[in-house]
Formats: structure tokens, sequence, C-alpha cells
């Protein structure tokens, strides 16, 4: 699904130029779950926005489901670390937004306006939001507007799905709780995920496969295979082999960010 081949991007500074990625490269499957990990500043941000096609890179290819990237990834849904709803519209239409300006379910909107919120209610219920679909985002807590964003970033029905630091700003129990709820949605809906993320448990617990970036300049200097069974539950965060899981990304970590 995704191909980054000896990919490099520099932007300019202002004492000069700044390479953020230098001969990065990257196989994320169809379907698969892939987190990246790695310390502040590498370049995680920077290898989304390459991927989704929001800035082209300066040296390298990167290729979506076989095609050259060389604009805005159509297939691509996305969530953020802030949820980011509209405030004046109720959670429903927050998540019906995109099937407004995406193809070519804009074209059908107007149409299939009643069809498309009950796909938009099915998704809500999904994440336990049914009966918040008439409230606004101010009226809701953090947790319960993430859960809110990620339907947004689902109603289109992506083949991919980015996520930057999605959880970053709840608190421990929340956080966990959404990662039951993302695990649950992929598990149903089959889409491929690249999770950017500095939390180890969260990578261990959701992804497939742990790509472990370089300090900046960042490139892939380790890619994990996670062979926990699935459909994974959060006991399998306690056990000794999940912790040294862990234990090992942290100590990778630490190694790179010695080495800058």
């Amino acid at each position: 699904m995704i191909v980054l081949d000896n990919v490099t991007l520099t932007y300019p500074g202002r004492t000069g130029p700044v390479t953020a990625l230098a001969g990065t490269t990257l196989n994320v499957r169809k379907g698969e779950f892939a987190a990246v990990v790695g310390p502040s500043g590498c370049g995680k941000s920077t290898l989304m926005k390459l991927v989704t096609g929001l800035i082209r890179p300066t040296a390298g290819t990167v290729r979506v489901d076989g095609k050259p990237v060389t604009g805005p990834v159509k297939m691509a849904g996305m969530a953020f670390q802030n949820a980011n709803l509209l405030p004046w519209r109720t959670v429903l239409a927050n998540v019906m937004l995109p099937l407004e300006i995406v193809p070519p379910y804009r074209q059908r909107f107007s149409r299939d306006k009643a069809a498309f919120q009950d796909k938009a209610m099915a998704l809500l219920d999904v994440v336990g939001l049914g009966a918040f679909a008439d409230r606004f985002p101010w009226e809701m807590s953090g947790g319960m507007q993430q859960r809110a964003s990620l339907c947004r970033s689902l109603i289109h029905e992506p083949a991919l799905l980015m996520l930057d630091e999605p959880f970053a700003a709840l608190d421990a129990f929340t956080r966990e709780e959404l990662w039951c709820v993302l695990r649950d949605l992929w598990q149903k809906l089959g889409f491929t995920v690249v999770l950017v993320t500095h939390d180890l448990r969260e990578a261990g617990f959701l992804a497939d496969t742990i790509h472990v970036m370089s300090a900046r300049p960042g490139h892939i200097v380790e890619s994990r295979t996670v062979d926990f069974p699935r459909p994974r539950d959060l006991d399998v965060c306690y056990t000794p082999d999940f912790t040294q899981l862990v234990h090992e990304l942290r100590g990778k970590i630490a190694e790179v960010r010695q080495a800058a």
C-alpha cells in the first residue's frame, strides 16, 4: 500500500537548509497496521505529510497503492492529536463533513443525505457516541471528541488511515479505551493504518509492525514485527513478552538519540 524508496526531504531554514529525512525507505502492506516511533524531531510527522501528498520529497519516490504520489492522496483519512472538530457543527454534522467535500460523495450529498446520516449514525454507535450525535463538541470530553474525530476520518471509507499522535492529549484510561475502539474499527473495516506515536505501549498493542526512526535527519533504523496473537486484549500489555518489547524499543530510541 505504501512504499517510500530512498526518500530525502530538505527545506529552507533560517540559517540554511534543514534535512528532515535522509534516505528513508519504508514499506507498508495493504491492510497492515504500522506504527512509527522515534525521538522528538526525527521527522515522523514529515513522513506522514509525504505519504499523504501534502509535501513532495526532495529526492526519492513515494508510492501509495502502486501510484506515485504527486498531490494530496484522496484515499487517505487523517486524525491528529487535536480533534479539530468545528464548534458550530453538531457531532453528526462534523462526522459527515468529508462526505460534503470528498468525491464522489459530494456529488451525491444532497440526494443521498438521509442515507449518509444513517451511515454516520452507525459509525457513531460503534464508538459509543450514538446518543451524542446532536451535541456540540464543546459539550463533550476530550476522549469523546477524539472518538468523533476517528469517525470523521473513516466516514468516507478510506483505504488508508494516517494517525498523528491521536491519543497523546488524553488521560491513560481514556487512551487505552480508544486503543480498543481503534482496534475494533480496524479489524471490522480492514483499512491500512500508519500510526505515529511516542507511546511505545500504544505501538506494541495496536501494530503489526513497528518502525523505529533515527534522530534527524530521520530514516528507518529498525522494523520490528509484533507477533502477539489477534484479537488482542489489554491484558497483553502486562505480559513479560510485551514488557520486553517495550524495553527493547526504548533502548533502541535511546541509542539513536545518543548517536545524534
